[in-house]
C-alpha cells in the first residue's frame, strides 16, 4: 500500500485556522452509498477539492489532509471507494482492501467522483472552482477525473501511474489525454521504482501535444509515497510538492 497505517500528511497544522468538518454518506447516481469526510473553512474562497485515496479507501490520512486543505481556504471532500463491496461501516487497520480494489470499475469510480462533485457544488460553501487530487491509485484516478466532463478547474496526481495496464477496466491516463479538459499537475518521485522517469516524460509530452496546460514535477531522490510525515528525510521534497499544489489551485481557481 502507499502508506503505513500510522502515516500522516507532512503538512503542519495552521494554528488558529477556523475550520469545520464532518463525516457523511453520499449517494451516487447508480444508487451506491459511500462514506466521505468533508472539511471546510469558515471563510470560503470558492475553491474546493475532491480527495481520492490510495488502495485503502477513506483512511485517516485523507481525513487529516482534508483538514489541511481547509486550513488554507480550500474546501475538501475525501471519499471512499468501497461502498459497493464493503458497505458503510468504519474499518479497522486489519481491513483487507485487496479484494475490494479488485472489484472496482471505472464506471463505479466515475459515479462516485461525480457524486462528490455534485455534493460540493450543491451543498458546499459557494464553490466556484473544483479540483481533484489523489495518491497512487487515487493519483491515477485524479488524472482520469479530467475526462468526466465535470468542469474541473484542474487535477493533481501524486505518483499516479500514468501509463501501463490499469486495474480492471480503468484506462491509463496517457491513453486518454485527448479527452482531458483541464490543467494537470503531476507530482512524482525521482527514485520511484514503480514509475520510470521515461514514462513520466512520455506523459508530459502527451499532455503538451494535446494542448493541455501541465506541470509535471519529479521530486529528486524521492521514492513512491514520499509525501508522508514519517519520511522526514524527504521533507524538503514534500514541502516543495505542497507549495506547488497550493500555487496550482491558486493559479487555476476563480477569485
Amino acid at each position: 500500500m502507499c502508506f503505513d497505517l500510522d502515516s500522516a500528511p507532512p503538512i503542519p497544522p495552521i494554528a488558529g485556522a477556523a475550520v469545520e468538518s464532518k463525516s457523511l454518506t453520499l449517494r451516487a447516481a447508480d444508487g451506491n452509498s459511500y462514506r466521505a469526510f468533508h472539511a471546510w473553512p469558515v471563510e470560503t474562497t470558492g475553491k474546493a477539492i475532491v480527495i481520492l485515496p490510495d488502495v485503502r479507501g477513506l483512511h485517516h490520512y485523507y481525513e487529516e489532509l482534508a483538514i489541511r486543505f481547509a486550513e488554507i481556504g480550500v474546501e475538501a471532500l475525501a471519499i471512499d471507494y468501497f461502498g459497493r463491496t464493503a458497505g458503510l461501516s468504519d474499518r479497522g487497520d486489519d481491513f483487507d482492501y485487496g479484494p475490494h480494489v479488485a472489484q472496482t470499475t471505472w464506471a463505479g469510480l466515475s459515479a462516485d467522483i461525480t457524486g462528490a462533485a455534485k455534493y460540493l457544488r450543491n451543498e458546499g460553501q459557494g464553490v466556484r472552482s473544483l479540483f481533484t487530487t489523489g495518491f497512487c491509485m487515487g493519483g491515477r484516478t485524479a488524472f482520469l477525473a479530467a475526462t468526466l466532463g465535470l468542469g474541473m478547474a484542474g487535477v493533481v496526481g501524486f505518483y499516479g501511474f500514468p501509463g501501463g495496464p490499469g486495474r480492471n477496466d480503468t484506462p491509463a491516463p496517457i491513453d486518454v489525454v485527448g479527452k482531458m479538459e483541464c490543467p494537470v499537475l503531476g507530482i512524482f518521485g525521482g527514485a520511484d521504482a514503480a514509475i520510470p522517469v521515461a514514462t513520466i516524460q512520455q506523459f508530459r509530452e502527451a499532455l503538451t501535444s494535446a494542448g493541455l496546460d501541465n506541470e509535471i514535477v519529479v521530486e529528486p531522490d524521492a521514492p513512491h509515497s514520499f509525501f508522508d510525515r514519517k519520511q522526514a528525510e524527504f521533507q524538503r521534497q514534500s514541502d516543495d510538492a505542497w507549495a506547488r499544489v497550493q500555487h496550482f489551485v491558486e493559479a487555476h481557481g476563480a477569485n
